[in-house]
């Protein structure tokens, strides 16, 4: 779970040249709320549908208002497609999204997205009756390394809390929520964050972004730079002697990345795909190449330029922002910041895990990265 362990920054590891916001994360563009639901149970052999279990569904709400009636522009953007994201071609083709952001593992989207059916439903008489309901925007990635992904054991009632107890500041990241059984660049991965903040001349706006990091062969991990990964390649978790887990094999398809980017800057739909493309080079700095079987998205949105559900009249007066000069230039600059640092993140506060079969999936070594840093010139970098 999400544990002690410092983020990126809390070593000296600072990226990028535009400057965080006060959590920095994705919820320091206003109004955007994160929630969590992390379950974690069992050891041992796995019994398919039994356990071990570890997974979990993460929410990501726009807004704290009623998200049908009140819908967000949106865009979702395939990197590579061997996954999916829940009523992509809808968001597409009408340019908004009007639920809560859901991420979990593969299989449990058809249950993760039926819950949020019933959670949109009980909250709006209208839906099914007076006008069409809600279409779910589930995105996923694989956690059978380390899970019972048979079992599906992430219920309606874990979606619900995950929704109902949503909240800005900080976010909790690593190994919890969609996240929990996630494995990025061959150690243990999952959910993180980061965001930045423009300056008061440029706007004053805010991009945060969030990811769920299942991707990446150890030794392309890159961080600030230095070839950890490589480095790393042979590092394996000190055990007690009377313990043999069992080898991991991965391959250069290996593994997934959903990225939700948030921002207040009132971008249309074409924009926010402008911004969603600059999202594939932040995991490209931390190695990332996107995978054959690799099922990387972007979901983006704007919190700003909004989409009534009941129109009052037959045209509306929308604000936008000027593609030209500094301003798209930081926004293009904090998505790939934003989106490097997040995938950082995910890492550096994961902790090892135990998973099914006794696999065992080491958390990013601490102490042997920071003399790595410090090695490629980075003297800045020490433990906290």
């Amino acid at each position: 779970m999400s544990s002690h362990r410092p983020r990126a920054r809390d070593l000296g590891i600072k990226i990028g040249r535009v400057k965080p916001g006060r959590y920095n994360a994705i919820t320091d563009v206003a109004g955007v709320r994160v929630g969590h639901t992390t379950l974690i149970e069992g050891a041992g052999k796995l019994v398919p549908g039994v356990g071990p279990i570890r997974t979990g569904v993460t929410a990501i709400l726009p807004h704290g208002g009623d998200l049908f009636l009140d819908k967000v522009t949106g865009t979702v953007l395939r990197i590579n497609g061997f996954g999916e994201v829940t009523n992509s071609e809808q968001i597409h083709e009408m340019g908004f999204i009007e639920g809560p952001i859901m991420l979990t593992n593969t299989w449990n989207v058809p249950r993760v997205a039926d819950a949020v059916i019933d959670w949109s439903i009980a909250r709006n008489e209208a839906m099914g009756v007076d006008t069409w309901g809600i279409s779910p925007v589930v995105a996923e990635t694989s956690d059978m390394l380390l899970n019972d992904i048979r079992g599906r054991h992430v219920t309606r009632e874990h979606v619900f809390h995950a929704i109902d107890t949503a909240a800005g500041g900080a976010v909790l990241e690593g190994a919890v929520g969609g996240g929990t059984g996630m494995t990025c660049y061959d150690f243990k991965g999952g959910i993180g964050t980061a965001s930045r903040k423009l300056p008061d001349k440029l706007g004053g706006y805010t991009v945060g972004v969030l990811v769920q990091a299942n991707f990446g062969w150890r030794p392309q991990l890159l961080i600030d730079g230095v070839p950890v990964g490589r480095e790393l390649q042979r590092y394996k978790p000190l055990r007690r002697k009377s313990e043999n887990p069992p080898e991991i094999k991965t391959t250069l398809d290996s593994g997934s990345v959903i990225v939700v980017v948030a921002t207040d800057a009132p971008c249309s739909y074409r924009q926010l795909n402008r911004l969603a493309v600059r999202a594939q080079n932040g995991l490209a700095r931390t190695g990332s190449h996107t995978g054959n079987t690799s099922g990387d998205f972007v979901i983006a949105f704007s919190t700003t330029r909004r989409k009534k559900h009941f129109a009052d009249a037959l045209t509306y007066h929308v604000e936008q922002i000027v593609e030209q000069g500094d301003l798209i230039n930081h926004l293009f600059w904090s998505v790939v910041e934003a989106t490097e640092e997040a995938v950082l993140n995910a890492l550096f506060k994961a902790d090892t895990m135990i998973g099914r079969d006794d696999r065992v999936v080491a958390g990013l070594p601490l102490e042997e990265t920071v003399d790595l840093m410090r090695r490629y010139g980075h003297g800045h970098v020490h433990l906290p």
